[in-house]
Protein backbone atom coordinates (compact mmCIF):
# COMPACT_ATOMS: atom_id res chain seq x y z
CA UNK A 1 0.00 0.00 0.00
CA UNK A 2 0.80 3.41 -0.62
CA UNK A 3 1.38 6.24 1.54
CA UNK A 4 1.13 9.89 -0.39
CA UNK A 5 1.63 8.46 -3.56
CA UNK A 6 5.11 6.81 -2.51
CA UNK A 7 5.52 2.98 -2.63
CA UNK A 8 7.17 1.32 0.03
CA UNK A 9 10.25 -1.24 -0.73
CA UNK A 10 9.77 -4.83 -1.66
CA UNK A 11 10.62 -6.90 1.68
CA UNK A 12 14.36 -7.98 1.13
CA UNK A 13 15.46 -11.76 0.03
CA UNK A 14 15.59 -13.60 3.55
CA UNK A 15 19.39 -14.15 4.11
CA UNK A 16 20.78 -17.33 3.38
CA UNK A 17 20.88 -20.16 5.73
CA UNK A 18 24.29 -20.66 7.80
CA UNK A 19 26.45 -23.76 6.26
CA UNK A 20 25.66 -26.77 7.92
CA UNK A 21 28.60 -28.55 9.36
CA UNK A 22 28.42 -31.56 6.92
CA UNK A 23 28.35 -28.92 4.07
CA UNK A 24 31.31 -29.73 1.68
CA UNK A 25 33.14 -26.51 0.74
CA UNK A 26 34.06 -25.30 -2.61
CA UNK A 27 37.80 -25.35 -3.20
CA UNK A 28 39.67 -21.93 -4.40
CA UNK A 29 41.53 -22.90 -7.69
CA UNK A 30 40.84 -19.97 -9.78
CA UNK A 31 42.07 -20.51 -13.74
CA UNK A 32 45.47 -18.86 -14.29
CA UNK A 33 46.53 -18.70 -17.63
CA UNK A 34 50.04 -20.22 -18.63
CA UNK A 35 53.14 -18.79 -18.34
CA UNK A 36 54.77 -16.27 -21.01
CA UNK A 37 58.17 -17.84 -21.45
CA UNK A 38 59.30 -15.02 -23.83
CA UNK A 39 58.11 -12.55 -21.54
CA UNK A 40 59.70 -13.47 -17.91
CA UNK A 41 62.47 -13.92 -19.75
CA UNK A 42 63.03 -10.44 -21.02
CA UNK A 43 61.90 -9.04 -17.84
CA UNK A 44 64.69 -11.37 -15.73
CA UNK A 45 67.26 -9.75 -18.51
CA UNK A 46 65.71 -6.48 -17.51
CA UNK A 47 65.81 -6.84 -13.87
CA UNK A 48 69.01 -7.86 -13.83
CA UNK A 49 70.20 -4.51 -15.25
CA UNK A 50 67.86 -2.77 -12.17
CA UNK A 51 69.99 -4.54 -9.80
CA UNK A 52 73.40 -3.57 -11.59
CA UNK A 53 74.57 -6.96 -12.90
CA UNK A 54 75.52 -7.33 -16.38
CA UNK A 55 73.50 -9.78 -17.98
CA UNK A 56 75.81 -10.25 -20.78
CA UNK A 57 78.59 -11.29 -18.16
CA UNK A 58 79.45 -15.11 -17.73
CA UNK A 59 77.42 -16.73 -15.57
CA UNK A 60 74.32 -14.70 -16.28
CA UNK A 61 73.65 -14.94 -19.47
CA UNK A 62 71.56 -18.56 -19.65
CA UNK A 63 69.62 -16.64 -16.14
CA UNK A 64 66.96 -15.08 -17.95
CA UNK A 65 66.06 -18.41 -19.76
CA UNK A 66 66.63 -20.63 -16.67
CA UNK A 67 64.63 -18.69 -14.51
CA UNK A 68 61.29 -18.43 -17.08
CA UNK A 69 61.72 -22.21 -17.37
CA UNK A 70 61.27 -22.66 -13.72
CA UNK A 71 58.07 -20.20 -13.40
CA UNK A 72 56.79 -22.50 -16.09
CA UNK A 73 57.91 -25.66 -13.99
CA UNK A 74 56.91 -24.41 -10.88
CA UNK A 75 53.64 -22.68 -12.12
CA UNK A 76 52.52 -24.83 -14.53
CA UNK A 77 53.01 -27.80 -12.57
CA UNK A 78 50.92 -30.78 -13.28
CA UNK A 79 50.38 -33.21 -9.55
CA UNK A 80 48.80 -35.96 -12.18
CA UNK A 81 45.47 -37.60 -10.65
CA UNK A 82 44.11 -36.74 -7.69
CA UNK A 83 40.67 -38.30 -7.71
CA UNK A 84 41.69 -41.97 -6.83
CA UNK A 85 38.57 -43.79 -4.50
CA UNK A 86 37.93 -46.76 -2.95
CA UNK A 87 34.69 -47.98 -1.44
CA UNK A 88 35.04 -48.24 2.38
CA UNK A 89 32.67 -49.47 5.11
CA UNK A 90 33.94 -48.39 7.85
CA UNK A 91 33.29 -50.55 11.14
CA UNK A 92 33.16 -48.59 14.85
CA UNK A 93 35.25 -44.79 15.39
CA UNK A 94 37.40 -44.47 12.14
CA UNK A 95 39.74 -41.77 10.34
CA UNK A 96 42.67 -42.11 8.19
CA UNK A 97 45.27 -39.49 9.47
CA UNK A 98 48.72 -39.00 7.25
CA UNK A 99 51.53 -37.27 8.45
CA UNK A 100 54.59 -35.62 7.08
CA UNK A 101 53.33 -34.61 3.74
CA UNK A 102 55.46 -32.17 2.69
CA UNK A 103 56.01 -29.29 -0.11
CA UNK A 104 57.50 -25.82 -1.09
CA UNK A 105 55.79 -22.84 -2.16
CA UNK A 106 56.14 -18.96 -2.51
CA UNK A 107 54.93 -16.36 -0.57
CA UNK A 108 52.76 -14.23 -2.88
CA UNK A 109 54.10 -10.96 -0.62
CA UNK A 110 57.50 -11.20 -1.51
CA UNK A 111 57.76 -13.98 -3.77
CA UNK A 112 60.44 -15.95 -1.46
CA UNK A 113 60.04 -19.65 -0.66
CA UNK A 114 58.33 -21.07 2.15
CA UNK A 115 58.12 -24.82 3.29
CA UNK A 116 55.57 -26.40 4.61
CA UNK A 117 54.99 -29.89 6.39
CA UNK A 118 51.23 -31.27 6.71
CA UNK A 119 48.78 -33.76 8.12
CA UNK A 120 45.51 -34.50 6.54
CA UNK A 121 42.81 -35.79 8.76
CA UNK A 122 39.64 -37.84 6.82
CA UNK A 123 36.36 -39.65 8.37
CA UNK A 124 35.35 -42.13 5.83
CA UNK A 125 31.92 -42.00 3.96
CA UNK A 126 31.44 -45.05 1.85
CA UNK A 127 34.85 -44.46 0.49
CA UNK A 128 38.11 -43.60 1.29
CA UNK A 129 40.94 -41.33 -0.93
CA UNK A 130 43.95 -43.31 -2.31
CA UNK A 131 46.81 -42.00 0.07
CA UNK A 132 49.63 -40.76 -2.26
CA UNK A 133 46.57 -38.48 -3.44
CA UNK A 134 46.77 -36.86 -0.37
CA UNK A 135 50.34 -35.85 -0.88
CA UNK A 136 49.55 -34.61 -5.00
CA UNK A 137 46.23 -32.23 -3.34
CA UNK A 138 49.19 -30.24 -1.23
CA UNK A 139 51.57 -29.96 -4.29
CA UNK A 140 48.58 -29.13 -6.46
CA UNK A 141 47.88 -25.75 -4.18
CA UNK A 142 51.37 -25.55 -3.15
CA UNK A 143 52.29 -24.86 -6.66
CA UNK A 144 51.28 -21.07 -6.98
CA UNK A 145 52.12 -17.99 -5.31
CA UNK A 146 50.00 -18.82 -1.72
CA UNK A 147 49.50 -18.08 1.29
CA UNK A 148 50.02 -20.48 4.13
CA UNK A 149 46.17 -19.50 5.61
CA UNK A 150 44.76 -19.92 2.22
CA UNK A 151 46.99 -23.07 1.67
CA UNK A 152 45.72 -25.07 4.47
CA UNK A 153 42.13 -24.06 3.71
CA UNK A 154 42.40 -25.17 -0.07
CA UNK A 155 43.87 -28.51 0.72
CA UNK A 156 40.98 -28.96 3.44
CA UNK A 157 38.30 -28.30 0.72
CA UNK A 158 39.72 -30.27 -2.02
CA UNK A 159 40.53 -33.51 0.65
CA UNK A 160 36.46 -33.41 1.41
CA UNK A 161 35.51 -32.42 -1.99
CA UNK A 162 37.26 -35.35 -3.58
CA UNK A 163 36.41 -37.96 -0.99
CA UNK A 164 33.10 -37.13 -0.40
CA UNK A 165 33.72 -36.62 3.69
CA UNK A 166 32.75 -33.08 4.60
CA UNK A 167 34.45 -34.23 8.02
CA UNK A 168 38.25 -33.15 7.08
CA UNK A 169 40.93 -32.12 9.58
CA UNK A 170 44.02 -30.37 7.48
CA UNK A 171 47.42 -28.98 9.96
CA UNK A 172 50.21 -27.33 8.68
CA UNK A 173 53.65 -26.24 10.20
CA UNK A 174 55.60 -23.66 7.82
CA UNK A 175 59.09 -22.75 7.14
CA UNK A 176 58.80 -19.21 5.57
CA UNK A 177 62.14 -17.53 4.20
CA UNK A 178 60.73 -14.04 3.76
CA UNK A 179 61.09 -14.07 7.85
CA UNK A 180 64.35 -16.07 7.79
CA UNK A 181 65.78 -13.86 5.23
CA UNK A 182 64.71 -10.80 5.53
CA UNK A 183 62.48 -8.65 8.35
CA UNK A 184 63.55 -10.05 11.52
CA UNK A 185 65.69 -12.48 9.85
CA UNK A 186 64.30 -15.39 12.32
CA UNK A 187 65.50 -18.89 11.52
CA UNK A 188 63.71 -20.31 14.34
CA UNK A 189 60.02 -19.23 13.38
CA UNK A 190 57.79 -21.35 12.61
CA UNK A 191 54.04 -20.48 11.25
CA UNK A 192 50.98 -22.94 12.75
CA UNK A 193 47.92 -23.33 10.63
CA UNK A 194 44.54 -25.60 10.64
CA UNK A 195 41.34 -26.06 8.96
CA UNK A 196 38.68 -28.41 10.73
CA UNK A 197 35.77 -29.18 8.30
CA UNK A 198 32.40 -30.94 9.15
CA UNK A 199 32.73 -33.07 12.37
CA UNK A 200 35.81 -32.27 13.23
CA UNK A 201 34.67 -28.69 13.35
CA UNK A 202 31.97 -29.48 16.20
CA UNK A 203 33.47 -32.63 18.10
CA UNK A 204 36.22 -31.26 20.23
CA UNK A 205 37.28 -34.11 22.03
CA UNK A 206 37.77 -36.16 18.75
CA UNK A 207 39.26 -32.61 17.29
CA UNK A 208 42.12 -32.71 20.44
CA UNK A 209 42.51 -36.59 19.94
CA UNK A 210 43.62 -36.05 16.04
CA UNK A 211 45.65 -32.76 17.04
CA UNK A 212 47.67 -34.84 19.83
CA UNK A 213 48.23 -37.72 16.86
CA UNK A 214 49.42 -35.19 14.62
CA UNK A 215 51.63 -33.78 17.35
CA UNK A 216 52.86 -36.66 19.43
CA UNK A 217 53.83 -38.75 15.87
CA UNK A 218 51.54 -41.42 16.49
CA UNK A 219 47.73 -42.35 16.27
CA UNK A 220 45.52 -43.76 19.68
Amino acid sequence: MSVNGIHPPPPADPPDPPDPAGALPTPLTPPRPPVDLAAVEAHTRHLLVLLGEDPDREGLQETPRRVAAWWREFLDYDPGRIATVFGHEARGEQYVLVRGLTAWSLCEHHLLPFRVEAAVAVIPHGQVLGLSKLGRILQLHAHRLQLQERLTSQVAATVAEVCGSADVGVWMTGEHLCMSMRGVRDDGARTDTLCLLGRLRTDTALAERLHTAVHAGRTR
